[in-house]
């Protein structure tokens, strides 16, 4: 419990004063912040309008001739809420949030490429070499393989899209609480370093079809 500075009324530690609405200097978690329970699946909407109510109350300019204590604590409530909206909205965000809360890092099973994307990896980054071999000697050949890395690229975004709904499937799971939480954050893990990996490819596939070689094959 802590109380309000303003009005000293006890509470649980929130960004406001329920009392008075006065900003409460205190560190919340992010869905704390948003006025959420903890839970993964979070409609985009609600979460958008509770940042955008939340920030009404909060603005310094309400608070323009409180206190120093209390334009302080606007600054850093409204910093805090800001913080937690950009976490939260993205799922894939709010995934590893949820990992930290947990006292899990990605990171520790981020080292490896995935043992089902090894084959992919390899495949592309085959591609991407060939591509930058023949550029600039052999027109013909480039020609065909951008168009191949071209519909590689939509394969690699369409894995990521199905992989963020088994993102949203975890999320499911993990709000239902009733399966294994160790099994949970595994999956949810390696979901994650999924997608990172397959951002990874989309992004290095992106950067072979930049000109000069996306504008010398432009019509093809």
């Amino acid at each position: 419990m802590i109380r309000c500075p303003s009005c000293a009324r006890e509470q649980e530690p929130q960004l406001f004063c329920r009392e008075c609405g006065a900003p409460l200097a205190v560190e919340v978690d992010c869905f704390t912040a948003l006025g959420f329970p903890r839970r993964l699946t979070l409609d985009p909407r609600e979460l958008e309008s509770a940042y955008h109510d939340r920030g009404r109350l909060l603005h310094p300019d309400r608070f323009a001739t409180a206190p120093p204590s209390v334009r302080d604590a606007s600054l850093r409530s409204t910093a805090l809420l800001t913080r937690s909206y950009r976490t939260l909205r993205d799922p894939i965000g709010r995934g590893r949030y949820w990992l930290e809360l947990r006292g899990e890092k990605l990171s520790e099973d981020n080292k490896q490429v995935p043992v089902e994307l090894a084959e992919l990896v390899f495949e592309v980054q085959e591609e991407l070499g060939e591509l930058r071999e023949v550029v600039d000697s052999d027109a013909e050949a480039a020609a065909t393989l951008v168009t191949a890395i071209r519909e590689r690229r939509q394969e690699l975004l369409d894995s990521i899209e199905a992989s963020q709904n088994e993102l949203l499937e975890n999320f499911a799971r993990w709000d239902a609480g009733n399966s294994a939480a160790d099994q949970l954050t595994r999956n949810l893990k390696a979901i994650l370093s999924k997608i990172a990996y397959l951002k990874t490819l989309v992004r290095d596939v992106e950067r072979s079809l930049e000109p000069p070689v996306l504008s010398e094959h432009k019509t093809l």
